[in-house]
C-alpha cells in the first residue's frame, strides 16, 4: 500500500469520529496511457453500529471507496482509519488478519462453491483461518440459523433460490462475527421481493448485533433501509441525508 500523504500529526483520529473514517482519500488508476481519478479527496465517517448506503451513478467512485475502506485497494493519497488506526500503516499480514477477523463482505455475486453444502460454504473462512472443524461447524449452523436457513444447511447452492444463496453469503460474512460488514450491491441479482427480504434481514442483523454496515447500491429502495444515504458524484461526496421513512 502506498504511504498516505497525511502528516505525522494526523496519524490517529478520535474514536468519537467513527469506526471507519477517511481523510482526503484519493485513488488514481493509471493504465500507463490513461489516468483516472476515481476518488478525489473524500472525507467520510461512519459511526459504530450505523448502517450507511453509498449511492450515485455508475463510475462515481462508490465501489472504489468501499474497496479502499476495506483494505482491498491501495490508497493513492489521504488515509483510511479503522478504530482510529491508519490503514496505510498496517503491513500486509496485519491488514489480511484484520479483514479475516473483523470484517465481513457481501457481494452481488454469491461466490459460493457449488460442490459444498450451505454449512460447508459458511464454515470455510473459519476452517481456512485455523478454527477447529467442530467449532467451525457449530458457528456455521448458528450463522445459518440467524438468516433463517438452519433447515437448508445440507443443501448445495444449485438447490437454493437466489435469495437463499444470498442468505448463505450473508451467513458466511457474519460467521467470523465481524465489527464491520461491507456490501457491494448485495441485492443486485435479486428480484424486488427477495431484495426487500434481504435488506430487512440486514437491518435486523445491524440492529440486533450492533454491527456496522456500509452498503454500496444503485437502488434507492435499498438505500432507504439505511440510517443515512451518502450520494457520490465524480469521485467526491455530493451530499448526505437521512432517508424518508417508508
Amino acid at each position: 500500500m502506498t504511504k498516505s500523504t497525511s502528516s505525522a500529526s494526523e496519524t490517529k483520529v478520535a474514536a468519537s469520529e467513527g469506526i471507519v473514517v477517511t481523510k482526503q482519500l484519493k485513488k488514481t488508476y493509471d493504465t500507463g496511457k490513461l489516468k483516472v481519478d476515481a476518488l478525489r479527496g473524500v472525507d467520510f465517517a461512519v459511526k459504530e453500529g450505523e448502517m450507511v448506503a453509498v449511492m450515485g451513478p455508475s463510475g462515481c467512485g462508490k465501489t472504489t471507496l468501499l474497496n479502499c475502506m476495506s483494505g482491498l485497494d491501495d490508497l493513492s493519497g489521504g488515509e483510511v482509519y479503522i478504530r482510529g488506526k491508519p490503514l496505510s500503516k498496517m503491513n500486509d499480514r496485519i491488514r489480511t488478519s484484520y479483514r479475516a477477523e473483523k470484517i465481513g463482505f457481501i457481494f452481488q455475486a454469491y461466490n459460493l462453491l457449488p460442490v459444498l453444502t450451505a454449512a460447508e460454504n459458511v464454515e470455510l473462512p473459519l476452517i481456512i483461518s485455523g478454527t477447529a472443524p467442530k467449532e467451525a461447524r457449530k458457528r456455521a449452523i448458528e450463522a445459518l440459523k440467524s438468516v433463517g436457513l438452519e433447515d437448508w444447511q445440507n443443501h448445495k447452492p444449485s438447490e437454493l433460490s437466489g435469495g437463499q444463496q444470498q442468505r448463505v453469503t450473508i451467513a458466511r460474512s457474519l460467521v467470523n462475527r465481524p465489527e464491520i460488514v461491507f456490501g457491494d450491491e448485495p441485492t443486485g441479482n435479486l428480484d424486488s421481493e427477495s431484495s426487500k427480504e434481504i435488506m430487512d434481514l440486514l437491518r435486523k442483523l445491524n440492529k440486533g448485533n450492533k454491527q456496522t454496515f456500509i452498503i454500496v447500491t444503485h437502488d434507492y429502495i435499498v438505500g432507504r433501509t439505511a440510517d443515512r444515504i451518502v450520494m457520490m458524484r465524480d469521485g467526491l461526496i455530493e451530499k448526505e441525508f437521512a432517508p424518508q421513512p417508508f
